[in-house]
């Protein structure tokens, strides 16, 4: 794809358009959830809500990996990071989300080992430099974070490298959003989906969710273009 069409989903021109269709078919109170952090990054960054007719309104929605992560996983993490011979291999936004008791940060403050890593393969690494500790990477996420995890256990078993283990604490689209229309106290009429996640499972991961609640939604990428024509397909 070139630059010209990349350019393209950020075109203000072609937002102005859809923006205006928006506010000539939109009458009646609708409440959209975007799922994925990543469009509620783009969301903001865009200023798209202050730009919608005031007939539209946006929820974030649980698409955030650390968000989504229980706290008995978090007090696990820390309990795990208190083992002796043992190195914790996170990335750097689960640092400061607290447990029941500490946090990750607080751990490291005080001497346990835990190391903030941008790749699950520098945990590979760490560990193969390190043959005399279990290292530990802390999964955490969606379906998009899991092939990467999976592609460092292969990278480990290659290397015939002994002491990387995975703790998988990830977790499903389709059952969170089962989730949220399950709680009566719950009221969105349409999601807007991730395109990320969805080209890894396919529309067909969705359809048991489809068939019970029969709620619109649309999948979508996340530039400014992208999001605002899933909102005008959703309103339609």
């Amino acid at each position: 794809m070139s630059i010209k069409h990349l350019e393209e989903y950020k075109d203000p021109d072609i937002s102005r358009v859809i923006i205006n269709n928006l506010k000539k078919i939109s009458r009646k109170n609708v409440r959209l959830m975007e799922v994925c952090g990543t469009h509620t990054m783009s969301i903001f960054r865009s200023s798209i809500r202050v730009l919608l007719p005031n007939t539209i309104s946006l929820l974030s929605g649980p698409g955030c990996p650390v968000c989504v992560t229980d706290q008995k996983e978090i007090d696990a993490f820390i309990e795990l990071s208190k083992i002796d011979d043992v190195i914790i291999a996170t990335f750097g936004d689960l640092l400061k989300v607290p447990g029941t008791k500490s946090s990750l940060q607080k751990e490291r403050a005080e001497g346990k080992d835990i190391r903030i890593v941008y790749s699950t393969f520098d945990a590979v690494e760490i560990a193969g430099n390190n043959p005399g500790k279990k290292v530990i990477f802390l999964g955490i996420g969606f379906e998009t974070t899991a092939p990467t995890i999976a592609a460092s256990i292969l990278a480990d078993r290659d290397k015939n490298i002994n002491n990387y283990f995975v703790f998988s604490a990830h977790k499903l689209v389709p059952p969170a959003l089962d989730a949220l229309m399950k709680n009566k106290d719950v009221r969105i009429n349409s999601f807007i989906l991730p395109g990320h996640v969805s080209v890894m499972i396919g529309t067909k991961a969705y359809l048991t969710f489809f068939e019970r609640h029969k709620i619109p939604c649309s999948i979508t990428g996340f530039e400014p273009t992208d999001i605002l024509q899933a909102i005008l397909s959703l309103v339609r």
